[in-house]
């Protein structure tokens, strides 16, 4: 999956589609060109203005709107991609039956798309035995169910049915169009900023959130490789399709990456590492009572994990470096870049800005990709999912 998709997003008439606004926004941030297709009955759950806000296209609900253009089929036509969040009972059964009654049931029989549905509906609903038979026409015919998932629903009521999170969806759907080119392959992943500590309370630290990381180990995973993160102080969950590990300071990064990379085809050092520590760690809270005016702390530098990989790599393993810059001219910030390949020998190196306001702790990044020559093979722009798929896309 490269470049951005035509996606229809097809919103249906339950309370769950509130949460199908987070889907839009979640697809454009990822660089997609949204379209939604709600019925009436979403829109009074949700209004128009909103919908047309978020994904930045008109919404597509009346079938006789376009009629000059064929909106109805065009619509479909066009779609790389189909997501139906929510489908309700009363949805599902019109998909199953090949209903063409209102835009959306035409927009899905006029595409080739694949089609992948996130179910929400009370309990009972879910388990009936008319649902159930629908969805397994539905999967029969190559439709992806995404849930749902199990939790709180509607007023009083709880169990199977509830619509899984919008972040959740996006994952799923967007892996029905991921190639599974890393199938077999063993990948491991670091993210986040180390911490060392200077007392039981206090670190020395970074602003590095951990979300490129993680975006990257769920898009190789999704890919079909078997992945393992080890994080680093991360500020969000890791996807349940990889395998955490867990870890605090530098020298607990780097006994957690000798451990593993044994065993993996592919590195990639995402994680904001610090390049020094406190020669000493205070077992007590470190005071202005003990210290006075002035505190003076000695530091030692840390081992560089990126460039012990190189010297110990196995076989034709392939290493990736990330190097966080604040230079803000281009060419010092390629200048920058080629120094530190120069240092770690490493195969590529993800060259990004950072700054108080930019790389750590947002949802975009902007990344210059250089080989081990220090030539220019990939630059993208855009949510981290986005740059995470680009940059396996050219690591691949």
């Amino acid at each position: 999956m490269t470049g951005s998709l035509n996606i229809v997003v097809g919103m249906t008439g339950g309370i769950a589609a509130y949460k199908a606004v987070g889907v839009v926004r979640l697809l454009v941030l990822a660089g997609h060109d949204v379209h939604v297709v709600a019925t009436e009955s979403a829109l009074r759950f949700v209004g128009r203005p909103t919908l047309e806000a978020i994904s930045r296209n008109p919404v597509h609900t009346d079938l006789f709107d376009g009629v000059a253009e064929v909106q109805h089929v065009a619509v479909g036509q066009a779609a790389d991609l189909i997501v139906i969040a929510p489908a309700t009972a009363n949805s599902i059964a019109g998909l199953a039956a090949g209903l063409a009654g209102d835009f959306l049931g035409t927009t899905v029989l006029a595409s080739r798309a694949p089609v992948v549905i996130a179910p929400a509906m009370h309990t009972e609903m879910w388990q009936n035995p008319a649902t159930v038979a629908n969805i397994d026409t539905l999967r029969g015919r190559g439709v992806t169910v995404l849930g749902p998932g199990t939790g709180q629903l509607t007023g009083t009521d709880a169990g199977a049915g509830r619509m899984l999170e919008p972040d959740a969806i996006v994952e799923g759907a967007l892996a029905v169009l991921r190639p599974q080119d890393l199938e077999g392959r063993r990948v491991l992943v670091t993210a986040g900023g180390t911490r060392e500590p200077l007392d039981p309370v206090r670190f020395l630290g970074n602003r590095s959130s951990g979300r490129q990381g993680i975006a990257i180990a769920a898009a190789a995973a999704a890919r079909g490789a078997r992945v393992t993160l080890i994080g680093a102080n991360l500020e969000q969950p890791a996807p349940a399709s990889v395998d955490l590990v867990e870890v605090s300071s530098t020298l607990e990064l780097a006994d957690a990456v000798a451990e593993r990379a044994q065993q993996a085809d592919l590195v990639i050092m995402a994680a904001a590492v610090a390049d020094y520590r406190p020669a000493a760690v205070s077992e007590g809270k470190l005071s202005k009572a003990d210290h006075g005016e002035n505190l003076t702390i000695e530091l030692v530098q840390n081992p560089d994990i990126l460039a012990g990989l190189v010297r110990n790599r196995i076989g034709d393993q392939v290493i990736v470096g990330f190097a966080a810059e604040t230079a803000q001219d281009r060419d010092a910030l390629l200048t920058l870049g080629r120094q530190k390949l120069a240092r770690k020998g490493c195969d590529f190196l993800v060259l990004n800005r950072v700054g108080w306001s930019e790389g750590f702790a947002t949802e975009g990044n902007t990344i210059v990709v250089l080989d081990s020559a220090g030539a220019i093979v990939m630059e993208a722009s855009g949510s981290k999912i986005a740059v995470a798929d680009r940059l396996l896309d050219s690591l691949v």
